[in-house]
């Protein structure tokens, strides 16, 4: 049977509705076709419809060019080959298909062989090669012409509302193949797809599941204990350089509202949801919590560590407001320190700070470092001073004088003062009576002998002896107790009047003027200054300043009070408990001073009478001992202080032994002698419970250092080993 009668055959079949088997085998001429009576389906169909007729199709490496005529016939398609498609088709289907369906497998063999079927002219089908398809039209309504698994060619304009086109095409494009296209319009937001219908349906799924509404909205997350700015700094750290990682991902933004202390997050869902849970973290309560605390303090004064701390901040924002440079933008720590306040309440002795959690806790690492308990230092010194002074003057006045008329006409004289005094104070003291005896002429021995007489010559002569003994032996036992790097003073002295300038009316203005002195009193007495300072292990730095000052016999002549210094100043290095002295001073001095009459004075036994003596013997010793002690606890001060109270109370029950306690001339009067010293407290008692909101507070924040340093002193839990 030839072709065109295998193709009268089809068609009367179609007429017919009947069912078709189309065989071609290797064994019939290529050209040949032959026909088969199918069995007639179960279902009855309407005359002429051309989906009731079956094919079976058996073709094997037959020319494309002659499938797709019988694929023609079948579907009473028209199609023009391209010659540049040439292939060797095989298609075989162990069941019988319709046309449409034949027509299916049609185009899935030229897919495969690298050709597309385009509409035409006319109506036509173009079989081209697949590399020319997008210069040829195609359908445009794949959902009402085509099925969705076709391997029709078709061209779709997909608007997208959400996402946009020029970045969605860089994600579809590696779906496509060589020869398909996809396109995106920017102006208007499009994407142009030209491929087969079948990717072109697997492809619109896809963007309809990109083009959505994005979740990169952002969330405002405000913070109820950290602070905005520095969360936002450190995830800002943290999370930096994300976008130059995964260009393809939004990259996570984070923004700080101080007004309402809120953090703005903005960027991928996943991301988002990673950095909440951060920051939900990083927002905890604190174990105080707000951003204003009091702080009880235990040792340090609050007033001082006040100001300290204010200059700290202060020093702080500086530094940071300059880090900044020319821009003048102050970096968040500046702005933070700035931003802070702290302020001493003197009756609790606390501090009350205003700052940021992360300022908060810098300070509270500073206080809890400088309010600790210090070391306190017991000082005893031992002054000794011993002064033995012995001086001795002799010596001989005389003088002549010649009474005429009224007039007194001098003659020879020799006068030294002895003493102190002179012929002169002995003869005004006899004459005038009312002036009295001077306090020269008071002390020691005068012999006086002479003659005075109106007329002729008259004449006085004395002989002074003076000696002096003076021996003095003071041991000053001072001692201070001071805390480490405390100042520390200690006087046992009188205050004694120095006058210092008068004023006495002399009449020459004519007013009336009462005349006046300006007197200032000076301690005299023992005064010891010590500054202790506690070095690594047991030594101690002492910066010592000792005076020791006294009131003695004024020298003739002085006008007014002499008193006798001694001081140390110095710094000396010394071990707990020992003794060092730290100054002396001994001195032997011997002076002996002659005055006479040249010639006369020479001339042995006679010389004496124009001569006079004085001698002076001054031997002073002056040292000084010091013994600091360090008291490291408790017990230690107990017992010092013990040994210091009951070497008292012995001193008073000596001073009473004798009456046993009992006051002469007082009956039933007993001197006072200290109580015995009550028992310490026994170690391991517990303290009473807190009774007032102070001490509340104060045992709480005893309980909150506590913990911190032993959760500063914990060691890190290991890490988990890598599986």
């Amino acid at each position: 049977m030839t072709f065109s009668e295998l193709r009268k055959v089809l068609a009367s079949t179609l007429a017919s509705c009947a069912v078709l088997s189309v065989a071609v085998g290797p064994a019939a001429d290529p050209g040949l076709a032959r026909a088969q009576d199918a069995p007639t389906p179960a279902r009855s169909s309407a005359p002429g419809r051309r989906e009731d007729a079956r094919i079976t199709m058996n073709f094997k490496d037959q020319d494309l060019a002659q499938v797709a005529e019988a694929v023609a016939m079948v579907t009473k398609k028209t199609f023009i080959t391209d010659p540049r498609v040439r292939a060797q088709v095989t298609m075989l289907s162990s069941t019988p298909v319709t046309p449409s369906e034949m027509y299916e497998i049609f185009l899935s063999i030229l897919a495969v062989h690298g050709a597309v079927a385009v509409p035409g002219a006319g109506g036509s089908i173009k079989i081209i090669p697949d590399s020319n398809q997008r210069f040829s039209p195609g359908a445009h309504d794949l959902q009402d012409q085509f099925s969705s698994t076709s391997d029709e060619v078709v061209t779709e304009v997909i608007p997208l509302k959400n996402v946009s086109a020029v970045q969605l095409q860089t994600v579809l494009r590696p779906f496509v193949p060589p020869s398909g296209q996809v396109n995106a319009s920017s102006g208007s937001n499009m994407l142009i797809i030209s491929d087969h219908a079948a990717n072109v349906n697997r492809l619109k799924k896809m963007i309809a599941r990109l083009d959505v509404v994005s979740d990169a909205d952002v969330e405002v997350m405000p913070m109820q204990n950290a602070s905005a700015t520095e969360v936002v700094r450190m995830l800002t750290s943290l999370y930096q350089g994300q976008a130059q990682q995964d260009p393809g991902v939004q990259p996570l933004k984070l923004v700080a509202d101080e007004r309402s202390n809120s953090v703005l997050i903005s960027g991928e869902p996943a991301a988002r949801l990673r950095v909440k849970a951060t920051i939900s973290l990083m927002d905890s309560p604190q174990q105080s919590g707000g951003d204003t605390q009091v702080v009880y303090l235990h040792y340090a004064d609050a007033e001082k560590l006040a100001t300290n701390l204010n200059k700290q901040l202060s020093g702080a924002a500086a530094a940071g407001t300059g880090a900044a440079g020319a821009a003048g933008a102050a970096t968040p720590a500046a702005l933070d320190s700035k931003n802070s306040m702290i302020w001493a309440d003197p009756a609790n002795n606390a501090l009350v700070i205003t700052a940021p959690p992360k300022v908060q806790k810098q300070l509270k690492d500073i206080i809890n470092k400088l309010d600790i308990r210090r070391a306190e230092v017991l000082i005893e010194a031992i002054i000794v001073d011993v002064d033995l002074a012995k001086s001795s003057e002799l010596g001989v006045n005389w003088a002549t004088w010649e009474e005429n008329n009224g007039q007194i006409i001098p003659g020879a004289t020799f006068l030294t003062p002895v003493g102190g005094a002179t012929l002169v104070d002995l003869a005004n003291a006899v004459t005038n009576s009312s002036s009295g005896i001077s306090s020269a002429l008071e002390s020691g021995t005068t012999v006086a002998l002479g003659r005075i007489a109106k007329t002729g010559i008259s004449f006085a002569a004395m002989v002074r002896a003076l000696r002096s003994d003076t021996d003095s032996n003071v041991i000053a036992q001072p001692s201070v107790l001071t805390t480490d790097q405390q100042e520390a003073t200690m006087k046992s002295a009188d205050e004694v009047p120095f006058v210092t300038g008068q004023y006495t009316n002399t009449g020459s203005t004519g007013g009336s003027v009462s005349p006046f002195q300006t007197i200032q009193r000076e301690e005299v007495g023992t005064i010891l200054k010590i500054t202790p300072r506690i070095n690594e292990g047991d030594a101690i730095v002492l910066k010592i300043d000792i005076e020791s000052s006294s009131v003695i016999p004024s020298p003739a002549g002085a006008v007014d009070i002499t008193t006798s210094k001694r001081e140390i100043t110095n710094n000396v290095l010394i071990e707990d408990g020992g003794i060092i002295v730290i100054g002396g001073l001994i001195s032997n001095e011997y002076d002996h001073s002659e005055s006479r009459v040249p010639l006369l004075g020479s001339i042995p036994f006679i010389g004496e009478l124009f001569k006079d003596h004085s001698a002076t013997h001054t031997k002073k010793n002056l040292m000084v001992f010091i013994r600091p002690t360090i008291i490291h606890d408790t017990t230690q001060m107990s017992l010092e202080t013990n040994s210091k109270y009951n070497f008292i109370r012995d001193e008073q029950r000596q001073v009473g032994a004798e009456d046993k306690f009992s006051i002469p001339l007082l009956p039933g009067v007993k001197s006072p002698v200290l109580p015995p010293m009550p028992p310490p407290p026994q170690p391991g008692s517990s303290p009473s419970a807190p009774t007032t909101d102070l001490e509340r507070n104060r045992a709480a924040e005893k309980s909150r250092r506590a913990r911190d340093a032993a959760a500063s002193s914990a060691p890190a839990a290991a890490p988990a080993d890598a599986k």
